[in-house]
């Protein structure tokens, strides 16, 4: 008599053929063309652009060489993970700072001393190199796009203030004014041709290309250590959020420095500021005491977090939610704050109190 036939195991299930199915499956995890197949670690700096899309660079500070990579993510809630970006490419060295330029370009300050621009192509799904020049002789530390878009600012541990023509791929200006690493430069929302700039020479500078003698220096005596950052007020065009190593953040008037507003905020070095879009805007700062903070105009305190196990590096509030602040760090964390609204800023976007 016949032994019957063992018993197979069933089929696998068919995967989703399209509709309701493949839906519910969720988004197809799929790395672009050009994109690196791993992001490094420490994320560097975070900024939305007007619809919402996450641009992100990262450097590997580890190891024998330095590489780092832009990432472009249509859905900002799925970075940092690889498979979800819309647009990915490697860089030949750590990024240390990067900005949208207009829709899309994407101006970085290079660990190798080079400012580079980038566009996004192929329907951003590619991230193309428009040009690499080496004009920093030291890492290339802050970058900042002025207000017309087709110029822009850099420094650099080289002590230097470059000015650049982006369309023409050229620098239009070269200051040696600070006597120390350049920390930060920020442009002036409307004016084309003034910019602030801050260094580890402990002066903080007003730049106006059109005078003579372009740097003016802004003396606050609010701010006792060395400064590391700087922003514009996105309203007024004589104050400005001024950051230090010992974590004080100061509203500052450049015609009246010393009438700064001040406070205390974080207990290590500011890293980063960023302006909300209220009639009162918030100012969000980041530190290297790994903490967020957004503060009121009065310099109060609204909100913080510390979820960020290592140095927090950007940060930018998004232009759909007003309430939603990201912020991005060392420890590889893209996080998502929703930060409390002041009652009478609740409808207030884009707007400018009378």
């Amino acid at each position: 008599m016949e032994e019957p036939p063992p018993e197979q195991p069933p089929p696998p299930p068919a995967p989703p053929a399209g509709g309701e199915a493949a839906d519910a499956a969720g988004p197809e995890w799929n790395i672009p063309p050009n994109a690196p197949a791993c992001m490094e670690r420490h994320l560097e700096g975070a900024h939305y652009r007007a619809d919402g899309v996450l641009l992100l660079g990262a450097s590997g500070l580890s190891g024998r060489c330095w590489t780092g990579s832009l990432w472009v993510f249509a859905d900002p809630r799925r970075a940092p993970s690889e498979g979800f970006c819309t647009a990915g490419v490697q860089t030949e060295a750590g990024v240390a700072d990067l900005r949208w330029v207009a829709d899309r370009g994407i101006l970085v300050a290079s660990d190798s001393g080079a400012v580079e621009l980038w566009e996004l192509d192929e329907n951003e799904t590619l991230i193309v190199n428009k040009f690499c020049k080496y004009e920093h002789d030291d890492i290339a530390t802050t970058v900042a796009v002025l207000a017309s878009s087709t110029q822009a600012v850099s420094g650099g541990r080289d002590f230097c203030v470059k000015v650049w023509d982006l369309p023409q791929q050229a620098v239009l200006h070269s200051y040696r004014a600070h006597s120390g690493a350049v920390t930060c430069v920020a442009s002036c929302p409307g004016k084309d041709t003034v910019f602030l700039s801050c260094a580890e020479d402990n002066r903080t500078l007003l730049w106006d290309t059109r005078c003579p003698k372009p740097a003016t220096r802004i003396v606050c005596s609010a701010c006792n250590h060395l400064p590391t950052s700087v922003m514009w007020h996105p309203q007024k065009s004589d104050i400005f959020a001024l950051g230090d190593e010992n974590g004080t953040v100061a509203l500052v008037d450049t015609k009246n420095p010393d009438s700064a507003l001040s406070s205390t905020v974080h207990a290590r070095s500011i890293t980063g500021f960023a302006f909300s879009a209220h009639s009162s805007p918030l100012l969000a700062s980041i530190s290297e005491d790994c903490s967020v903070a957004v503060l009121d105009s009065d310099l109060s305190e609204v909100f913080r977090n510390r979820s960020h196990r290592d140095f927090v590096k950007g940060l930018s509030w998004s232009p759909s939610d007003n309430a939603l602040l990201t912020t991005v760090g060392w420890d590889h964390q893209v996080l998502h704050h929703t930060v409390p609204i002041p009652s009478g800023d609740a409808s207030g976007v884009n707007c400018v109190k009378e």
